[in-house]
């Protein structure tokens, strides 16, 4: 596993208010027409980030599975300084310096990426998967472990099953349920990438466990090495 050192670009927003512009701009970019590629063929991505908020350390990282098969093709992970403070929906200016870093120290190209948390389910329909699909042009979606600010129906009790997640009248995801009876996980489109197509990769990457197969071993691995990263305090 290769570990590179992230650095945050000079030009990288510092204010709420520049950061809201970037979304702003980058938001009308956001391809909605695409439906990806197919659930189960090719190379998928897993990305996750981890902080150390005491020491203003931020790990990432970025693990490539066979789509098929779900093994591990590939994996790197990378350590940065935290990149901007804490706001809410503005959290994927904490992270993205250090997923594109770790992205970039892959091997081979990452294919679909699955973000651990949002895309068009976020306050502002931007959020971590969006922007991290804009600025790579890679289809991306976002699979999240809570319904954020947005509503939903329990969809039924049997695995694949699903219901709209909604912000008042509009379906921005939906809730899937990954295993039978067990709270289910909340899919948006990043970029490239169509809402049922989403939902299809979920449940493929999902055979054993409520999260995704490139959620866990992302999660494992940034934690790793958020503690062998050597920034002191």
């Amino acid at each position: 596993m290769t570990t590179v050192s992230a650095q945050t670009p000079a030009d990288w927003p510092t204010t709420e208010e520049r950061a809201r512009a970037v979304q702003d701009e980058l938001r009308a970019r956001v391809v909605l027409d695409e439906p990806g590629p197919p659930p189960g063929t090719g190379l998928v991505t897993g990305v996750d980030v981890a902080y150390d908020d005491e020491r203003d350390v931020v790990a990432a990282a970025a693990v490539v599975l066979d789509a098929a098969t779900l093994a591990v093709v590939a994996e790197a992970t990378a350590v940065g300084r935290i990149s901007f403070p804490y706001v809410p929906g503005l959290l994927a200016f904490r992270e993205i310096p250090t997923v594109l870093a770790a992205l970039e120290a892959l091997p081979c190209p990452p294919g679909l990426v699955v973000c651990d948390g949002y895309g068009l389910a976020h306050p502002r329909r931007f959020g971590l998967a969006s922007h991290l699909g804009v600025l790579t042009g890679l289809p991306t979606i976002g699979v999240a472990k809570n319904p954020f600010t947005f509503t939903y129906d329990a969809p039924q009790t049997p695995r694949g099953s699903t219901s709209p997640l909604l912000a008042g009248a509009e379906e921005v995801g939906r809730a899937v349920r990954t295993r039978d009876g067990v709270k289910p996980v909340f899919v948006s489109v990043g970029h490239r990438v169509g809402l049922a197509e989403a939902c299809a990769h979920t449940l493929a990457l999902t055979p054993a466990y409520r999260l995704p197969e490139t959620t866990r071993r992302a999660d494992a691995r940034c934690r790793a090495a958020l503690r062998d990263a050597a920034y002191p305090a």
